[in-house]
């Protein structure tokens, strides 16, 4: 997650973590509620904490709900989800 899609991580802390200022961001954590991002705001780190849809109880519906949470990020930013219909 963090090395290949640093700057999704960086749009949804921005637009669903209340960090629009945000410069950086990483995830660094997860379990069946939410996943935990570190967020950079003015050169200090802060905690992100975002909620799954649902509980999860596979591994495989991680990546679903971080392109839930990607998709929403983009329409909240009033942009189309780039890669729409490519599996992103």
């Amino acid at each position: 997650m963090n090395d290949d899609h640093a700057d999704d991580t960086l749009l949804i802390c921005r637009a669903l973590g209340g960090v629009p200022s945000a410069t950086a961001a990483r995830m660094v954590g997860l379990d069946a509620t939410g996943g935990d991002f570190a967020a950079t705001v003015d050169g200090a780190e802060v905690a992100v904490r975002l909620a799954w849809s649902a509980p999860l109880t596979e591994r495989a519906q991680v990546r679903h709900e971080v392109v839930r949470m990607y998709r929403e990020a983009r329409a909240r930013l009033g942009a189309p989800a780039e890669g729409e219909g490519t599996g992103r």
